[in-house]
């Protein structure tokens, strides 16, 4: 698939001002060519209140927790793709209107419709869905819009690249942002690249977010379950100094004798040489 890019000026519904976009416009046909407004229509009269009001608890939107002020409509994960799927080739202009609503699953189904967009699409479009991920991350503002789109977009562009703009990313004040660097590294993982997830877990060691204890620990396991040797040799060295969240995430699938050896090292602050 290749691309041709247009200037558009884009007013979002949801926010005030204009920005200048390129538009994609891809050289196979789209499932249906439609607008953001038909697809905020269609997925508002998909939401359910009860399943709404459950998420709003569920992603912590209240007053001072991590997620607060988010909205949600009330769909499931299964259906929102559904919908991508239903819409495939969507403009990247009318994508991003979604991706700055302030309803989560207009902004999921906007990130579900870039990484669609990304593994469909060459390099062109690959590097202009990847830059406009990095240019809107105020907007996936959430674990699981981290979780579902960061390996699929940050990961899959730089998988063959420099690693570099994964370093300001997990130094970044904002949440979100040092958790698309560690999630990212997930894509790095599956092809059994490991140096640049376990840096980023040493620099993130001593997070104050338990958000990111778990995405570290999570790597962690993941590095474990294709070589459990390194993420051995990484837990000796830190075992005793990270956060509590972290290891338990990190150590989920090791032996139990393993699991026991590594609280033990927690709870008493013992260190062990790391292996040469």
């Amino acid at each position: 698939m290749s691309a041709s890019f247009q200037t558009s000026t884009v007013a979002s519904d949801d926010f005030s001002d204009e920005y200048q976009i390129y538009d994609i416009e891809y050289s196979w046909t789209p499932t249906r060519v439609t607008t953001a407004l038909e697809i905020q229509k269609t997925l508002r009269a998909l939401g359910d209140a009860e399943y709404a009001a459950h998420s709003q608890r569920f992603f912590k939107t209240g007053k001072g927790e991590y997620g607060e002020g988010d909205r949600f409509l009330g769909i499931r994960v299964p259906m929102i793709r559904q919908q991508v799927r239903a819409f495939r080739g969507l403009p990247i202009a009318q994508t991003l209107k979604l991706l700055r609503s302030s309803w989560h699953e207009e902004r999921l189904f906007a990130l579900l419709m870039l990484v669609d967009g990304f593994n469909r699409g060459d390099k062109n479009d690959q590097r202009e869905i990847y830059r406009r991920y990095i240019d809107n991350t105020q907007y996936i503002n959430n674990w699981d819009l981290v979780d579902l789109s960061a390996h699929h977009i940050v990961g899959g562009w730089l998988a063959d690249r420099s690693r570099r703009p994964l370093y300001p990313l997990a130094a970044s004040k904002s949440l979100w942002e040092r958790r698309i660097a560690i999630i990212a590294t997930f894509y790095l993982i599956k092809n059994d690249d490991f140096d640049d997830a376990l840096e980023i877990a040493r620099r993130l060691l001593h997070d104050n977010h338990d958000l990111i204890h778990k995405a570290v620990g999570w790597m962690l396991r993941e590095i474990g379950k294709r070589d459990v040797n390194i993420e051995k040799v990484f837990l000796d060295e830190h075992a005793a100094t990270m956060p509590r969240t972290m290891l338990r995430y990190a150590i989920e699938r090791l032996l139990d004798g393993d699991r026991r050896k590594y609280m033990n090292m927690k709870t008493t602050g013992q260190h062990r040489m790391p292996r040469l």
